[in-house]
């Protein structure tokens, strides 16, 4: 990474340009509502929304997720997307207790969704009335899980990554296992991902999105490529009803994050654009940045966006 005065005098510059303000590790929401008109107001009602929480208390000694901060960091996500006034009632307007939930995970071993992660929005499904037998956690038994096979509601969570094939590994690319061969899906960057998703096996079942930023990783080397010296601990979720512009937001940080490991531009390859046709070809969302209510929570210096 770069040396410590290099840090520091970008943190200050975080610091002095970024919207959101943070204490420690404690939570204070953004208050730009106050200083806009109406007619800005308004304008900004028709913009996608998308949470990042963060939170500098999130890991352990030994880098492990604490199970307690990633529940609150949940709670201030779906308490800010609902508008409800705590995340139990929050979790009430987005899964009804008839539902059969799928919660989508990842399981890839250097950095996983996390049990911390899987266990939080599994209560938080109870809490909403769902019955524990109709909640599974997967991800490559997908097709064969009884629960997905009939789930009616699908949470999708994921960690970021950089990613071989498709730029990088994150919410659009995390459905690829509900389809029997993953592997036709890797052309041209994989930039068919976003068809998985108008499939009848997911399609409009999605009830939220979180990307998990914990200790991203931001640069590989060949198709399962890992080293600790290119994970940053970033100590952050990115939620919403969005996958394109979370993910959108998402690469923004990575860039953000290589750019300033390497000390100049180093776009990510191959570029990802499987995200950018999500949104024009198969109208998932928007990819758009321009179109995209950024609501930041917490601690915030080098939020890279």
């Amino acid at each position: 990474m770069k040396d410590d005065t290099k840090r520091k005098l970008t943190r200050r510059q975080f610091i002095k340009h970024t919207s959101a303000a943070a204490i420690g590790g404690s939570f204070l929401l953004s208050s730009h509502d106050s200083v806009f008109s109406e007619t800005e107001k308004s304008a900004k009602r028709t913009l996608t929304d998308v949470v990042l929480i963060r939170n500098k208390d999130l890991l352990d000694k030994r880098g492990k997720p604490k199970n307690d901060v990633v529940l609150e960091m949940l709670d201030a996500g779906v308490t800010r997307l609902t508008g409800e006034k705590d995340a139990v009632e929050g979790w009430h307007t987005l899964i009804k207790p008839e539902d059969v939930v799928g919660i989508k995970t990842n399981v890839w071993s250097p950095i996983g969704t996390t049990k911390a992660v899987e266990q939080s929005l599994k209560a938080r499904v109870i809490s909403a009335g769902v019955s524990e037998k109709n909640i599974a956690i997967s991800d490559r038994s997908v097709l064969t899980d009884p629960v997905f096979k009939k789930a009616t509601a699908l949470i999708n969570a994921r960690p970021m990554r950089s990613h071989h094939w498709s730029g990088v590994g994150s919410l659009i690319k995390n459905y690829i296992m509900f389809v029997p061969d993953p592997f036709n899906y890797h052309e041209d960057s994989c930039a068919r991902l976003g068809e998985i998703w108008t499939y009848p096996i997911v399609k409009d079942k999605t009830r939220l999105n979180v990307l998990v930023m914990f200790t991203p990783q931001f640069h590989n080397v060949g198709p399962h490529g890992f080293s600790p010296r290119h994970v940053w601990k970033y100590y952050g979720l990115i939620a919403g009803f969005d996958p394109v512009a979370i993910d959108a937001i998402g690469v923004k940080i990575i860039q953000g994050i290589r750019n300033e490991y390497f000390g100049e531009e180093r776009p990510l390859t191959p570029p990802p654009h499987h995200i950018e046709r999500a949104d024009t070809e198969y109208h998932l969302g928007t990819a758009d940045l321009s179109k995209i209510n950024l609501i930041k929570i917490g601690y915030d210096e080098e939020s890279f966006c």
